[in-house]
């Protein structure tokens, strides 16, 4: 079993920060450094961006304002995706001695990535829990809600487990994964035609 990262303790921390509204605005960070610091970036950087995404909808705000949510998005999806990659360069450290043996599988997904996967189904169970609570709400939304809350709830079980055979398998050497880099073109300036061609 792998004493990298626990599937369970990640799943409270990002319940307990997804309760609190105002979490990745304000509060401080609790992680510093290791793994952890990352699991936390990674989680805010999601809390933001589905904030961002809703704002982004609105139709009775100027367009500026639309055009300066799609900016932020592009932020902090730039800033997630980071997050995602330092947490398969700790995790993958762990696994140095035991990473690629022969006959050892590759893996598509990184354990990062499954770790962001869940933080997103976390906020989807928690806004759509909300969706259940709804008083203005009719019976049939409300009976829909709760149908998909459960199987959110699923999917992220189905996640977790995932996860914990992932690095499972790491440790005893029969899996591995790589980290590729997201290579996001259009927010750099020398890739993006339509920011180089400017100059």
């Amino acid at each position: 079993m792998n004493t990298i990262i626990n599937s369970a303790e990640i799943i409270a921390f990002h319940d307990k920060c997804v309760a609190d509204r105002d979490w990745a605005k304000q509060a401080p960070a609790r992680f510093n450094e290791g793994l952890w610091q990352f699991i936390e970036l990674n989680h805010r950087f999601n809390n933001s961006l589905w904030d961002e995404e809703d704002l982004a909808r609105r139709k009775d705000v100027a367009d500026s304002e639309i055009a300066a949510n799609k900016r932020a998005i592009d932020g902090f999806n730039q800033k997630r995706n980071d997050a995602i990659e330092r947490m398969d360069e700790v995790i993958l450290s762990a696994f140095a001695d035991v990473m690629q043996r022969p006959g050892c599988r590759l893996n598509s997904e990184t354990a990062g990535s499954i770790i962001d996967r869940i933080s997103i189904v976390a906020l989807k169970i928690f806004h759509m829990g909300l969706q259940t609570q709804r008083a203005d709400a009719s019976a049939e939304h409300i009976a829909t809600c709760r149908t998909k809350h459960a199987r959110l709830l699923e999917q992220r079980s189905d996640l977790a487990a995932c996860l914990e055979q992932l690095l499972a398998d790491c440790t005893a050497g029969t899996a591995y994964y790589k980290v590729y880099r997201q290579f996001k073109m259009y927010n750099d300036a020398t890739l993006n035609p339509y920011l180089y061609g400017k100059k």
